[in-house]
């Protein structure tokens, strides 16, 4: 008896390591659902077309001391696999992922279009207010503009959106962190006086310009307006406090219509980030070129021309935009579309 056993046992082992696994298809994708266990997981591998002993796995689990450590995801199959390779797999959390990019400049709204649109996340977030939402992903802000970092971010299908935007939201707050902490201590940078000012600051940096070599001036502009007391006049501010009312041409009109947002008519910076700034746009901010301008204009290639006086300016804007400014509007900016 003792032999037979152990001949069994034998052979047991040896098809847990050696013996393919068959498939129904050379490549399969299998889902486990969260709170799968005992045989439930045998069940959900046959039901995916994976032909597993129900008897084999439930000892090799036991064998493993594997039950509380299969990780709920979904995993690629490429045969051949044995049964000890699929444990591993299933205990590793060793899952297929997804990826899903949230772009430099982006609104909160095109985040959660984003999110919608990846039909491998669970959504939660849809039907959640913004104060919801900021609940949720761990947030004190009350506005969830610009609080999430612009990057790839990698999951397991059946991850949640809330997932997804609270490492969006530490990593941005990471990122803020640290080039607060890394600031210049220089005295004549008293108009930022929180990491959030320095994020409103870097929201209009990154609608303002994608030119890499822009940003530190395009900073500087509006660091020495705000010195001066000076309105910031950004269109994308303005554009963003229209919210649906902007139809893609930004008026004369549309100036004078006061709004918390609209830098030509309230001075300092508006009350929210208006975007997600990038890390460059954040470095930026608090790290502004060293230049006395106070006005630029956009070229028309992605650059802008910068001037120190208003008569500079009105030149460039000739010269760039074939026309002379209005002297109630003395900064045009870029016109770079939708916030």
């Amino acid at each position: 008896m003792a032999a037979s056993l152990a001949t069994a046992a034998g052979w047991g082992w040896w098809q847990y390591a050696r013996v393919p696994l068959s498939l129904s298809a050379p490549r399969i994708e299998v889902d486990i659902e969260r709170g799968t266990a005992g045989q439930g997981i045998g069940n959900a591998l046959r039901r995916q077309g994976v032909s597993v002993s129900g008897p084999g796995l439930a000892l090799a689990m036991r064998l493993r001391g594997d039950a509380p450590k299969i990780r709920a995801g979904s995993y690629e199959l490429i045969s051949p696999i044995t049964l000890q390779t699929l444990l591993d797999r299933l205990t590793r959390g060793d899952a297929s992922v997804r990826d899903i990019t949230f772009i430099e400049g982006w609104n909160i709204r095109q985040v959660r279009a984003a999110l919608l649109r990846q039909p491998d996340l669970r959504a939660q977030s849809q039907a959640m207010t913004d104060a919801e939402l900021l609940a949720a992903v761990g947030a004190a802000e009350t506005h969830p503009e610009g609080l999430f970092a612009p990057d790839t971010y990698s999951f397991a299908p059946g991850t949640t959106d809330i997932d997804v935007l609270r490492r969006a939201y530490r990593l941005q707050q990471r990122r803020l962190d640290a080039a607060w902490q890394a600031r210049p201590k220089s005295a004549d940078r008293p108009m930022l006086q929180s990491p959030y000012q320095v994020l409103v600051l870097a929201s209009i940096i990154e609608k303002e310009t994608g030119r890499e070599s822009d940003r530190g001036r395009v900073a500087a502009v509006f660091v020495n307006r705000l010195k001066r007391g000076m309105m910031l006049q950004s269109d994308p501010t303005t554009i963003y406090g229209m919210g649906d009312a902007f139809d893609g041409n930004l008026r004369r009109r549309d100036l004078k219509t006061d709004t918390p947002y609209n830098t030509y008519t309230r001075s300092g910076l508006p009350p929210t980030p208006i975007a997600m700034p990038g890390s460059a746009s954040i470095a930026a901010a608090l790290n502004p070129a060293t230049i006395d301008a106070l006005y630029f204009v956009a070229r028309g290639d992605g650059s802008s021309e910068f001037s120190d006086d208003l008569v500079a300016h009105n030149r460039a804007v000739a010269r760039y935009q074939k026309k002379v400014p209005n002297p109630m509007n003395p900064m045009p900016e870029s016109r770079r579309g939708l916030p």
